[in-house]
C-alpha cells in the first residue's frame, strides 16, 4: 500500500484501489480498448502489424501497446522487428474481478440523481 499525502490526513489505498485505478488508466483511451479487442479474437500471440487494422502511425500504436503492457494487460515484445504480443490471462482474471467487485458497489442503483 502506497501512502500519500494531499492533505494532513493521510490517505491509504488497498492494494485492490491501486491495481483498479492503473487497469482504468490503461483502458481510458479507444485505441487501447480496439487493441485489446482484436488481441481477445487471437487464438495465440499477435504477431502481425497493428497499423493494418488501425489506422494509426506504428508510434502512436506502440505507445499505446506500451500502456498496456505497463498495466500488465498484454505481454510479449513491442520492439521491432521481433513484434509480438498477446492478452496476459492472469492479470485479465483479475481486472475482470476487480471491475466486477467495483461494479457492484450497493446502493449505486437506487440513487437518483440527476
Amino acid at each position: 500500500m502506497e501512502r500519500m499525502k494531499r492533505s494532513l490526513t493521510p490517505v491509504d489505498y488497498s492494494r485492490g484501489e491501486e491495481t483498479l485505478a492503473v487497469l482504468a488508466k490503461a483502458l481510458s483511451h479507444p485505441v487501447r480498448i480496439r487493441i485489446l479487442q482484436l488481441l481477445q479474437q487471437e487464438a495465440c500471440c499477435f504477431t502481425g502489424e497493428l497499423t493494418t487494422l488501425i489506422p494509426m502511425a506504428q508510434s502512436t500504436i506502440s505507445q499505446h501497446l506500451k500502456a498496456l503492457l505497463e498495466a500488465g494487460l498484454i505481454q510479449g515484445e513491442i520492439n521491432p522487428p521481433k513484434v509480438r504480443y498477446c492478452i496476459n490471462r492472469e492479470k485479465w482474471a483479475e481486472a475482470k474481478e476487480l471491475f466486477a467487485v467495483f461494479f457492484k458497489i450497493e446502493g449505486a442503483e437506487s440513487c437518483d440523481c440527476r
